[in-house]
């Protein structure tokens, strides 16, 4: 028999506490694994030895797999399996401290006591919990010795993530709001929704306590690919029948949709999407995480950690072949041991929840150890020589002639992938950079020795490699350099300066023949519309340098741009008597500013009125102008404004009022975005006071 007994007293906000669960929101008791939690319920008839409790969790629950524990009370909490001290007992409750083991496995558990007389045992159920992973206790998979970096890696609700392009690196806001609303339910229902789960639901979850298995599964959930899961990726330039991959802002409006619209995948994202979003998965659960952004992030698509570019004879970036380079690519490092590789490997793991390249037949990525990665380890689980390769693959830029089928190398460069690794420093607004966690000194014996062990690992070096170019492509020597300078920060809405810098390295007079292009780009350098071409033939006497202004003007590119705002400028130099020169800049444009004003002092909840403003800077009137507004305990869910159409050089001043629901430091997200500038982004910390 089984009753259900409404009086367990969960005491919520004292477990809360000692759990660093305060930031939940439900009224379901959430706490740590390998750690005690106290609950009061109501005594039964029998003596308290008699009693006992029984804690499971998914479908089918069971001792061998972990998933059922029987307990009964001891004197003493087990640091093996579950236990029960009793703490107080009076003739009608008992007060008892529950422990779990530390590699308990995670998720929402059923709890109740059977009382062990003589005659049948009743059960009673008792209710619910949620049972997470525990950075601050040293039993764990997941400790994390240092509490600054808990308190940024688990219980931080703002980021900050890094894009732009490697000259010029910009930064954007991101809410996490992992503790928001019933965002913890969603990321349970995402563990429950994986093809692990629905091939072997016992097995799937009696694998759940191990970070390593929860990373990987989660890695191919959150990209749609495969499994239905939550976000689907576009990297077209053309997003019609979702949102646009920059207009996002936090994680908790994407999850919510994939929620409510009955868990179909929410479009559309790009990879700092996936990787905020699995940011939000894993803090959530309890698992140490952040993201990190890699500039010139190779996509090796064939696993020869060689990475190939085409161009055609007028200059215009080819798309051919599956690898690319990327202006920068962001994926994710979470923290835990790697009780299958050894210690010297445990620490920062990279997955990546971005849908590149299929592992183990779905799209999934990591765990890979980044010492691993550093070392040249390829041979270690999980998917070690793709992230490898993102970070150190050589490139090949090459002449591709359509007509003829021909390919010549133009040059390759060893030293130009993998530069400016960043994420968010701990506690501050700033940047970090981690590229030498990466790899060893761009250029040293000790990286390219690993270079060298990696390709050895992969068993690269004795291939005849078919693409490879011939000893007399690689020794012509070029008689030119060139290369492209940006005059000034170029914004959008602003004329595009530039300096095409061409020197001759020869004692005798060349001439050059040079074709240029400017195309609109992705992130990914992907081409999508040509914005600008022009070709100049100069002779150059012997060591001369010339520089040739270009000016590409807002109304060339304005009706071009993504609104990834990047342009790619291109010059192949025919050099008479000698081999072409390529000559190739990615430009990041910046949006116009706009300013974030709290008038007043923030306090709990009491009002407070915000101030946006922005200027329209060009000498046209914008149009369809919305500012969207979140912040985790400052406003619940998303703030919409529509504001009036801006004429050329106005400036609008939108007031809305806030009501901070909690004290600290929390973080105010703006994204303004009309007919001529998408998603202009900023944000302000507020100090809410009590």
């Amino acid at each position: 028999t089984a009753a259900t007994q409404p009086s367990t007293n969960w005491h919520l906000k004292e477990n809360a506490r000692e759990h660093h669960t305060s930031k939940f929101s439900g009224d379901e008791l959430v706490v740590r694994r390998g750690q005690a939690f106290t609950i009061t319920f109501n005594g039964t008839e029998q003596p308290e030895q008699n009693l006992i409790f029984i804690a499971e969790t998914g479908p089918k629950p069971s001792k061998a797999a972990k998933t059922l524990a029987t307990f009964g009370i001891s004197s003493t909490a087990s640091t093996e399996g579950w236990s029960a001290v009793l703490q107080s007992s009076s003739s009608n409750s008992v007060s008892i401290s529950i422990s779990s083991p530390h590699n308990a496995v995670i998720g929402r558990y059923r709890l109740s006591v059977q009382a062990a007389a003589s005659g049948s045992p009743s059960t009673t159920r008792l209710g619910t919990f949620i049972l997470l992973f525990n950075p601050w206790s040293s039993g764990d998979d997941v400790f994390m010795p240092s509490k600054d970096e808990c308190e940024e890696y688990v219980l931080e609700e703002f980021g900050i993530i890094f894009a732009g392009n490697k000259n010029h690196i910009s930064s954007f806001g991101w809410n996490f709001g992992q503790f928001q609303g019933d965002i913890l339910d969603i990321c349970l229902s995402i563990m429950d929704r994986s093809l692990y789960y629905r091939q072997d639901p016992a097995t799937d979850v009696s694998h759940r306590h191990d970070p390593r298995y929860l990373g990987r599964v989660l890695s191919a959930m959150v990209n749609a690919n495969d499994d239905q899961g939550v976000v689907l990726g576009n990297w077209s330039g053309t997003y019609e029948g979702g949102k646009n991959p920059t207009s996002w802002t936090g994680s908790g409006e994407i999850l919510q949709s994939w929620k409510n619209s009955g868990f179909k995948p929410v479009r559309y994202g790009q990879c700092w999407v996936f990787a905020a979003v699995l940011t939000t998965v894993l803090r959530c659960l309890g698992i140490p995480t952040r993201t990190i952004t890699n500039f010139s992030s190779a996509h090796d698509a064939d696993g020869n950690l060689r990475v190939d570019e085409f161009y055609d004879a007028e200059g215009n970036h080819l798309e051919r072949g599956a690898d690319s380079i990327w202006n920068f690519h962001v994926w994710n490092e979470s923290w835990f041991k790697r009780n299958d590789l050894g210690p010297s490997y445990s620490g920062w793991q990279v997955l990546d929840a971005t849908p590149q390249e299929e592992s183990g037949g779905i799209y999934q990525c990591g765990p890979a150890s980044r010492n691993a990665i550093k070392e040249g380890e390829v041979d270690l689980e999980y998917d070690c020589p793709f992230v490898f390769a993102e970070v150190n693959a050589d490139c090949m830029y090459w002449n591709y002639d359509s007509a003829t089928g021909k390919k010549t190398l133009i040059l390759s460069k060893s030293t130009e992938i993998g530069e400016s690794i960043s994420t968010k420093a701990v506690g501050r607004d700033d940047r970090v950079d981690v590229t030498r966690d990466y790899k060893y000194e761009e250029g040293s014996t000790k990286e390219r020795d690993i270079f060298k062990k990696a390709r050895k690992k992969l068993g690269l070096e004795d291939k005849f490699d078919p693409t490879a170019p011939t000893p007399e492509e690689i020794e012509q020597k070029p008689d030119i350099s060139g290369k492209f300078k940006v005059a000034g920060s170029p914004e959008v809405g602003k004329d595009l300066d530039l300096l095409l810098v061409l020197a001759n390295l020869q004692s005798y007079a060349k001439t050059v023949h040079v074709k240029m292009t400017a195309w609109s780009t992705l992130y990914t350098r992907r081409p999508v519309r040509e914005i600008w071409k022009d070709s100049i033939s100069v002779t150059l006497s012997p060591k001369e340098e010339k520089q040739f202004p270009i000016k590409i003007k807002y109304n060339e590119y304005q009706q071009q741009i993504t609104t990834d705002k990047t342009i790619q400028v291109t010059a192949i130099c025919h050099v008479e008597d000698g081999v072409q020169v390529l000559v190739q800049r990615n430009i990041a444009l910046d949006n116009p500013a706009i300013d974030i004003q709290v008038l007043g002092e923030a306090k709990v909840n009491k009002e407070v009125d915000v101030e946006v403003v922005f200027t329209n800077p060009i000498d046209t009137e914008v149009m369809d102008c919305v500012l969207q507004v979140e912040g985790s305990d400052l406003l619940t869910g998303i703030l919409e404004l529509r504001i009036p159409p801006l004429k050329a050089s106005e400036k609008s001043s939108t007031r809305f009022k806030l009501i901070p629901s909690e004290a600290g430091p929390k973080h105010l997200l703006v994204n303004f975005s009309c007919d001529k500038f998408a998603d202009i982004k900023t944000f302000k910390m507020v100090n809410v006071t009590n």
